[in-house]
């Protein structure tokens, strides 16, 4: 089972990027019997570890924007520990609950985009497109030459969010890719593919900084389920970013969207009921 629920996780994160990987916890603690706190814990290793796998790819396709995702993921990797804390410091009844708010959050997102943005629901791993330009909007533009100008406000910017990330993704155990790409976008003007292939780099350093403090603060991990785990993500994640040119867009969305909402009422029910 653990093969196949890491799969199943595998598959949404390569259809959908960010987000996709938001299932792992309710399928650790639900199908699998690990705590909230353990299941966070292995969460972060798998959700990294998988992330990893797309992150090489798009490395080698140019998509990384090397330098702005390195800035964000050091704010990230120093915040992660906070996060493993602050989850140490509460009930699991708490995190079950707040987990079940951010998945509603992110099903809202992707009922939005699916709706309003459909580029954004469209495309998940392909090429990169067009940059957009000197948007007065963003804070880190780029340079006739095509590089990235990272100023001290654009530096700032990514720090910032990058901390957020970082305590989100050590509380809940998720990769943040549902922050990370419309940040990424916000800040900089980078397009779609581009923000989700820089956003892989992230999830990658963030959630290993996670799982390593995690360890450090004596989480009792089964590392044999967690090495299973991983290998269906794997798979999971090079058959959906297969499949992602036939199947991503606004119905998938929808579905993913729909199946989140249906997450979350379920922890909501086995919480309180």
């Amino acid at each position: 089972m653990s093969i196949l629920f890491g799969i199943v996780v595998g598959l949404a994160l390569g259809l959908t990027g960010g987000g996709g990987s938001i299932f792992a916890v309710p399928l650790l603690i639900y199908g699998l019997g690990l705590s909230a706190q353990n299941a966070v814990a292995v969460s972060l290793g798998a959700v990294a570890l998988t992330a990893a796998f797309g992150a090489v790819e798009a490395y080698w396709r140019g998509l990384i924007e090397l330098r702005a995702g390195l800035i964000f993921a050091v704010a990230g990797v120093a915040t992660a520990p906070i996060g493993i804390y602050l989850g140490d410091s509460v009930a699991e009844t708490v995190i079950v609950s707040l987990f079940a708010g951010v998945m509603i959050a992110v099903a809202v997102r992707m009922f939005w985009n699916a709706k309003s943005v459909s580029g954004e629901s469209t495309v998940v791993r392909a090429r990169p497109s067009a940059q957009a330009q000197d948007d007065p909007g963003t804070v880190c533009h780029y340079s006739h030459d095509g590089r990235l100008r990272l100023n001290a406000p654009c530096s700032a910017a990514l720090v910032i969010v990058g901390v957020i990330v970082g305590v989100m993704s050590g509380f809940f155990g998720v990769g943040g890719g549902f922050l990370i790409v419309p940040a990424l976008m916000l800040i900089t003007e980078m397009g779609i593919h581009r923000a989700v292939a820089t956003s892989l780099l992230v999830i990658t350093l963030i959630g290993l900084s996670g799982l390593a403090s995690a360890v450090v603060s004596g989480r009792d991990l089964d590392w044999g389920l967690t090495a299973l785990f991983v290998l269906g993500g794997i798979i999971g994640m090079a058959g959906g970013r297969s499949l992602s040119r036939y199947l991503a867009g606004p119905s998938l969305q929808f579905i993913f969207a729909a199946a989140m909402l249906a997450t979350a009422g379920f922890m909501l029910g086995k919480n309180f009921l």
